[in-house]
């Protein structure tokens, strides 16, 4: 479960009542936005507080990089994010739904259809091909065969992997496979994409057409996109950049690249 090294001997603050749960950030629509988001896990007597007042907007079309030491918070708030966890306090908005409004069934429902995850990992299965990876996505989620192939077949031509649609996990280098990652990401054409360290196990050139994929596919899908990155090297093709330390986001701040696009 992911943690922060922060802890304290008080409990977590609580909203005052009838204080508007959208008190913390502007009110304007995004993709994905979290207001006001607080986790916290009991540690003894105290408490570990893993996210603080987190208040993070990222419109369709924008990428944030997202920094920070190890054990800051960046893995807890890609798993508030995604719906995975959820919060003590604040609000989670996907393509305007508030998550903390919705049943369990209706919130899985949420992820499927609106959050693409990208891990360190590609996490293929060994037993099939490239494009078979992408229509096993779209099938579980409950689309057409016919449809999932026509949409397989065009995400790898987008990833630069139309060659490579009928070879398996071992015959592909780290970065084919993480593109092939990608690809089944946006297979179910998602509001939001969540990037946890896509470059950890890939050399600089690999790592640097990744992320820069990352970021045309952003713009070209519509997707608000999350990467968490330890590299900063990557950062500038990011439209912004936010530092999280001891479980408190910094504000973004705009790269050159989204200097006139960020919200």
């Amino acid at each position: 479960m992911p943690t922060s090294p922060r802890v304290s001997d008080q409990a977590a603050p609580t909203m005052p009542s009838g204080a508007s749960s959208h008190s913390v950030c502007s009110p304007a629509p995004a993709a994905l936005e979290l207001d006001g988001v607080t986790l916290t896990y009991p540690d003894g007597a105290g408490t570990l507080t893993a996210l603080d007042q987190v208040c993070l907007r990222v419109g369709a079309g924008q990428m944030l990089a997202l920094v920070g030491p190890s054990g800051s918070g960046k893995s807890s708030l890609l798993a508030v994010a995604a719906t995975l966890v959820q919060p003590q306090h604040g609000v989670v908005s996907i393509a305007g739904s508030d998550a903390a409004q919705l049943s369990r069934r209706r919130r899985d429902r949420l992820r499927r259809d609106e959050v693409g995850m990208i891990f360190q990992q590609p996490n293929l299965l060994p037993s099939l091909t490239a494009r078979e990876q992408l229509i096993l996505a779209e099938d579980m989620r409950g689309g057409s065969r016919r449809s999932a192939a026509a949409r397989a077949d065009a995400l790898l031509e987008e990833v630069g992997l139309t060659d490579a649609a009928g070879r398996r996990p071992h015959e592909l280098s780290g970065g084919m496979r993480q593109r092939v990652n990608i690809a089944r990401a946006l297979i179910g054409s998602p509001s939001v994409l969540l990037v946890d360290e896509p470059t950890a196990a890939l050399d600089h050139e690999r790592s640097l057409t990744v992320v820069q994929l990352l970021a045309r596919l952003t713009i070209e899908h519509q997707v608000a996109t999350v990467m968490v990155t330890h590299d900063t090297e990557y950062v500038p093709s990011a439209d912004a950049v936010a530092t999280m330390r001891d479980g408190a986001l910094s504000r973004p701040e705009p790269t050159d690249a989204g200097e006139s696009s960020w919200n």
